[in-house]
């Protein structure tokens, strides 16, 4: 009997110890969990919703237009943040009331940014010129966000990663929940 119980707890470290070996690597660089909490994304992100971020993909690939990343709040390392990526390096972006102008070299005379994910907006004028690893980010509830409108451009080593999949609630859950493809 002595003899099961030395084998179990010997199984049982062995056990713990591969799925530690497994697991803390998956969730240090590919992918980690990510709860929502505050208003600046709604409708589309809510507080509760439980996402998947993938920390993987930047490796190999630029942050997109239209993406949903979480990154590190820039005044503060410590805490991470929600929102949508609208302007890339390099850039020069116009918020003109209602109207997100991009410009950039392919577009000098710019293109207005297609929006349907945006239920609430905010009407200000701002412009801001994006340098080499510089990005503009807004939440989708424009007036609920503190964004790169307030605390200026998001440098590209705070960015995290990219929202993967939503698994909270259960009736949203979804690969790549962020509507990227209808932007302009």
């Amino acid at each position: 009997m002595s003899e099961n119980k030395e084998n179990f707890i010997i199984e049982t470290l062995k056990f713990s110890l591969i799925a530690i070996l497994i697991v803390l690597p998956f969730r240090i660089f590919i992918a980690q969990p990510f709860l929502v909490s505050g208003a600046s994304m709604s409708p589309n992100f809510e507080t509760g919703h439980y996402l998947i971020v993938d920390q993987l993909s930047y490796n190999f690939t630029e942050p997109a237009r239209g993406e949903v990343i979480i990154f590190r709040y820039p005044n503060n390392h410590k805490k991470f943040f929600i929102k949508r990526i609208i302007g890339l390096p390099n850039e020069t972006i116009e918020l003109k009331g209602q109207k997100v102008i991009v410009k950039n070299d392919d577009h000098p005379k710019g293109f207005e940014l297609k929006e349907p994910y945006i239920k609430k907006h905010s009407s200000e004028k701002l412009t801001a010129v994006l340098k080499d690893g510089e990005y503009f980010v807004l939440g989708d509830n424009r007036p609920a966000s503190s964004d790169s409108r307030v605390w200026g451009v998001l440098p590209e080593d705070l960015i995290m990663g990219r929202a993967f999949l939503r698994l909270f609630p259960f009736n949203h859950i979804g690969v790549f929940p962020e509507f990227a493809n209808n932007f302009f």
